[in-house]
């Protein structure tokens, strides 16, 4: 009967995995081909490695047997994101310096640059399986499958290969320019996340003046978890949509309002995350860069069942603090305004309804970050799953409608200046680049699969070396060659 219990749990886990097989060779759509051997798409890709050989005029051969394993296309110089212009769309040559030097900040400099591979278009097009950059669709971007048993779980995917967003924005670009009309600011978000901001700050004082709850007992800690958690984590992806500078048009009324819908939140939060969000799209995956990624310690810690229930309960610390660790960004005047307006927010509070406002509002927080079904979001977003070397998944199930479709999160790396309410619409308009690629089908059950299930961890990521560690590596066997 255990047993039967036990497999039974087993098929739903591996159920909440959407993958169509027969692109791999699978008789059907819904069972894998009999093989196991790593399983690769039909389409080959080019490695990081080979583009370091065309600017050095060396072989570098230093990848592990995990490392070849996967690929993606090359990366685009060019960048249709919007996360530091005014307006939340292609600027085009009127702002230019205007967006450059806001770029600068942040280094933005695509890893085939500091490789100089050359043109990307020939990465896609010149020699890529006999096919140009217009027959590309997204088969070519399909993650390759291993067993399960050959990722050893005390270390990371490490590849050498380009993040396939850029490369993929491209391509639909060119098959799909009318993508670019979906980009620009949203003006819903404004009323959404200050409608949660009410509904927070209502639900706060009402505990704290109309109820006589402790903030421990289960009927408090269950409106915290239930509203406040659902509402809080809204205003965390309300903040990340502010953040790309999709709610308003200019630059600096986006920030403000972020300062200001991050009062339903309790903590300073809004100006410290947008550089780091902004360093892991852009540097998605990179070691010491990007700070989504667990570290090594967090992966060989936490590797277990007990490890990685803590993890999934506490995250939200983890992510408040691994950049400490790993990336201390330089703080700025937004920084201490953010600072300064939590903390006279709270102090307000306080004083007019009492410590039990602030309670909830902190409680709320938690549950946002904790094992919550919509923030099972930050695990699906980019963990590995089945041995399935994707590094980026999407969910398009009902969550996402208190979510801000964060959910359709491929669409949302491929074009970031694309707002929530259009993500739906970006899918549909180019189907051959999505529908193809693996994708979850419960949020909550990814957490489940992610605890329980041993084809998933911290070491579940894609980490690629550091740029700057590349850059120097590069520039020393430049120097010897010549």
């Amino acid at each position: 009967m255990l047993s039967e219990y036990i497999s039974r749990a087993g098929r739903v886990m591996n159920s909440t995995v959407h993958v169509d097989w027969s692109l791999y060779g699978g008789a059907e759509s819904t069972s894998p081909p009999c093989s196991s051997s790593t399983i690769q798409p039909s389409l080959s890709r080019p490695s990081l490695r080979s583009q370091v050989t065309a600017f050095s005029s060396k072989s570098s051969s230093s990848s592990s047997t995990r490392n070849s394993r996967s690929s993606s296309p090359g990366d685009s110089s060019t960048s249709f994101t919007s996360e530091d212009n005014d307006s939340g769309v292609d600027l085009g040559q009127s702002k230019e310096s205007k967006a450059a030097a806001e770029q600068d900040d942040l280094n933005d400099v695509p890893l085939s640059q500091v490789l100089k591979s050359g043109d990307p278009a020939s990465i896609l097009g010149g020699d890529n399986g006999g096919r140009n950059a217009s027959a590309v669709d997204g088969k070519a971007w399909l993650p390759a499958i291993a067993p399960v048993d050959e990722q050893p779980v005390n270390d990371f995917l490490w590849m050498h290969t380009e993040e396939p967003h850029r490369s993929r924005r491209m391509a639909i670009l060119k098959a799909h320019p009318e993508v670019k009309r979906l980009m620009g600011y949203e003006p819903l978000t404004k009323y959404v996340s200050f409608g949660v901001l009410a509904l927070q700050l209502s639900t706060a004082i009402y505990l704290s003046k109309c109820t006589s709850l402790h903030p421990l007992s289960w009927r408090f800690l269950l409106i915290a978890y239930a509203v406040g958690g659902t509402a809080n984590q809204n205003t965390f992806l309300a903040i990340h949509e502010i953040t790309h500078n999709l709610a308003f048009r200019g630059l600096r009324a986006n920030r403000l309002w972020a300062i200001f819908v991050n009062a339903a939140i309790g903590v300073p939060y809004a100006m410290a995350f947008k550089p780091y969000h902004l360093e892991h799209h852009k540097y998605l995956g990179e070691e010491g860069t990007d700070t989504d990624l667990p570290t090594k310690f967090e992966s060989v810690v936490l590797r277990n069942v007990l490890g990685k229930a803590f993890f999934a309960t506490f995250q939200i610390f983890f992510y408040a603090l691994r950049p400490g660790f790993v990336r201390a960004q330089r703080p700025t005047v937004w920084h201490a305004l953010n600072i300064a307006f939590i903390l006279a927010f709270d102090t307000l509070l306080v004083r007019c309804f009492g410590w039990v406002a602030l309670i909830y509002l902190l409680q709320s927080s938690f549950f946002a970050g904790s094992l919550h079904p919509c923030a099972a979001h930050f695990i699906a977003e980019h963990y590995m799953f089945g041995g399935i070397q994707q590094e980026t998944w999407s969910y398009y199930g009902p969550l996402n409608i208190l979510a801000y479709n964060v959910g359709y999160h491929n669409e949302h790396h491929d074009f970031p200046s694309v707002p929530w309410t259009r993500l739906p619409q970006l899918r549909r308009l180019a189907p051959e680049f999505y529908d193809c690629l693996p994708r979850h089908t419960s949020w909550p059950m990814v957490t489940v699969r992610f605890i329980l299930g041993s084809d998933s961890g911290l070491w579940a990521r894609v980490k690629r070396p550091n740029r700057d560690a590349v850059r120097a590596e590069t520039q020393r066997e430049h120097k010897k060659g010549v």
